[in-house]
């Protein structure tokens, strides 16, 4: 019998041609490949449109695929986007380019989502292109973080420094102004006042300080998280949030996180009055939103670590207030930068030690009527303790 030729026509040397029930399978199990990429993938057409998208790219432009379907893709990007151009290029050149930091920022998906853009010709759909996208945002916001550590480790060592060469001083500057307090005339006596709160506005303020220099082992336990949000939600709403509507939106399945319960308490009271304040006491409609998620895929390398560690805790508090100033989110949790005329400048950035010191990680996002603050922290494991 004649042997069977492994030549097939449209088939490389030495491989048989696959039949229709093979090619079917190869292209399922593409699909499944291209769905499981964390990156958003697009493939576009040489009008424009898009051909198709994977679920990453619905989570990035906030739309469904049959939806992406519908529009051309140029309406997705800011106005003066260099990707239009870029994708112009490979279609000219028939090879794939690359572009580097590139803002894709829009009020559908946010202000500023920097991404790495990897392009490449599509030989299947005529001119066109398969364009894959790598969100830059999440490690700017690491390197951000690890800044924040750093002015945090800064801190202490100052905090340290001013407890022991400013209170002691103070304590008798104050006591001094005591006695004299006693020996004068009304009018004299407000000025021996005035110096007596003052020094105990100055010794508050070195207090708070000090809390950056306690270097001691904090206990630390599995901690449910809706547990602390509940606590936090009754204090607020008792006292300075009692104005407010609270909305809690969280995922009841999460695992617990290793923390200490008071200093977590200590972080989300800190960010819920923060957004009762920006929310201010006249607002008809003010909200707070606190929300759980499990979301994998970030992860980071802390020190003393040897392997990154994963940070699939998400913790949110957003608020419906004016927002933060656009010059001040990149600093806004360095020591003393403030938007409150009275503010210290150092509730925040407690709020990075505690978090840093955790594991995790903190960033802001603030847009008009969308101020949001997001915890990323890791997962409890017996092996911590």
């Amino acid at each position: 019998m004649k042997a069977k030729s492994l030549q097939g026509v449209g088939a490389p040397f030495g491989v048989l041609p696959k039949n229709d029930a093979e090619c079917e399978m190869d292209a399922c199990m593409a699909t499944h490949l291209l769905n499981a990429l964390p990156h958003p993938l697009l493939s576009i057409g040489g009008d424009g449109t898009i051909h198709d998208a994977n679920p990453a790219a619905e989570l990035f432009f906030a739309m469904s695929r049959n939806a992406l379907k519908k529009i051309h893709f140029q309406d997705l990007l800011p106005f003066g986007s260099p990707l239009i151009g870029a994708i112009e290029q490979v279609r000219a050149r028939r090879a794939p380019i690359n572009e580097y930091r590139v803002d894709l920022g829009t009020p559908r998906i946010g202000v500023e989502r920097y991404v790495d853009i990897h392009m490449a010709p599509l030989p299947q759909l005529a001119d066109g292109v398969v364009v894959m996208l790598q969100e830059r945002t999440i490690a700017d916001k690491m390197d951000r973080q690890l800044t924040h550590r750093g002015a945090a480790r800064s801190l202490s060592a100052m905090g340290a420094m001013m407890a022991h060469e400013i209170k002691n001083p103070l304590s008798g500057i104050r006591g001094a102004a005591q006695l004299l307090e006693t020996a004068l005339g009304d009018e004299d006596r407000a000025l021996c006042r005035l110096i007596c709160d003052e020094t105990d506005r100055i010794v508050h303020l070195v207090e708070r300080m000090e809390a950056f220099a306690d270097g001691r082992p904090v206990e630390r336990r599995a901690i449910n998280i809706h547990e602390v949000l509940e606590h936090v939600r009754k204090v607020a709403q008792a006292g300075f949030a009692r104005h407010i509507q609270f909305v809690e939106s969280y995922d009841p399945s999460l695992p617990p996180v290793l923390a200490n319960r008071d200093q977590l308490i200590q972080v989300f009271l800190n960010l819920v009055k923060n957004a009762a304040e920006a929310i201010g006491p006249d607002a008809l409609h003010g909200e707070i939103e606190l929300t759980t998620a499990y979301r994998p895929g970030v992860r980071i390398r802390a020190s003393g670590k040897a392997a990154p560690v994963s940070l699939p805790l998400e913790f949110c508090v957003r608020d419906n207030g004016p927002g933060v100033p656009e010059d001040l989110v990149p600093h806004l949790f360095d020591p003393f930068v403030t938007t409150k005329t009275s503010g210290s400048g150092l509730g925040l950035a407690l709020v990075a030690k505690i978090i840093g010191d955790h594991g995790g990680v903190i960033e802001c996002e603030s847009h008009p009527r969308k101020t949001v603050f997001r915890m990323l922290m890791p997962v409890y494991s017996r092996r911590d303790v």
